[in-house]
């Protein structure tokens, strides 16, 4: 019996701290990411960015800002469960979004050790961010579960043309007028003020430029 109690024990411990680190990840997630850019700028102006690797950096950048702003226009947080646009193929595109864009920045440092610290910092704060999410979802929505069965927690699921996706099959939403049930909201981009990933993108790749200015007045 007491060995029972100290399972359980250990048990609601470790419940315990994972739900504390998923509180603590949510809060210093933001702060994190100020801190990781200014160490990018930091190792930007230190290393001079080469052209081949800010130009490779635009395969992995434009796709992530893309896949942002088109899931921006379709979310409505805490309010339903998206199914339609991106989340029909993923169930996290905003997240897979900036990992595509923090992967295509780290390219122009062509530094592994950099990138390594930066799936690290994915893996410790996303995680768990992503996990209560899940469990928040899954507490409010009912169909949360049958979603999660057919759509995938991050890597998109590819259909070839023409074909169905999951949501589609279930819903019994023709191929052709999938775009009209809960289609793209500016108004839901602007809401979630997605543009200041943009906009970000843009003084980061401005920063690019001046550094790589900055190295040839060096020379």
């Amino acid at each position: 019996m007491n060995e029972f109690r100290r399972k359980i024990a250990a048990e609601s411990e470790s419940k315990d701290w994972i739900a504390r680190w998923r509180t603590i990840a949510r809060r210093i997630r933001v702060p994190l990411g100020f801190v990781a850019a200014a160490v990018y700028l930091w190792r930007l102006f230190e290393a001079a960015p080469q052209p081949m690797a800010v130009a490779g950096s635009l395969l992995l950048v434009l796709p992530g800002l893309w896949l942002r702003g088109y899931a921006a226009g379709y979310v409505k947080k805490n309010q339903e469960l998206t199914q339609t646009g991106p989340y029909a193929y993923t169930r996290n595109p905003l997240y897979l979004g900036s990992m595509l864009m923090a992967a295509g920045f780290a390219v122009t440092l062509m530094s592994v050790a950099f990138a390594a610290i930066l799936l690290a910092g994915f893996v410790m704060i996303y995680v768990p961010v992503i996990a209560g999410e899940e469990e928040f979802l899954r507490n409010h929505f009912a169909a949360y579960e049958d979603y999660c069965r057919r759509v995938p927690r991050l890597l998109p699921r590819l259909l070839p043309r023409g074909q169905k996706t999951p949501w589609q099959v279930s819903h019994g939403v023709n191929a052709e007028n999938a775009n009209n049930e809960g289609g793209f909201s500016f108004a839901l981009y602007r809401k979630h003020r997605e543009y200041r990933a943009m906009l970000g993108a843009l003084l980061l790749y401005a920063s690019l430029v001046a550094a790589r200015l900055l190295h040839m007045h060096r020379m």
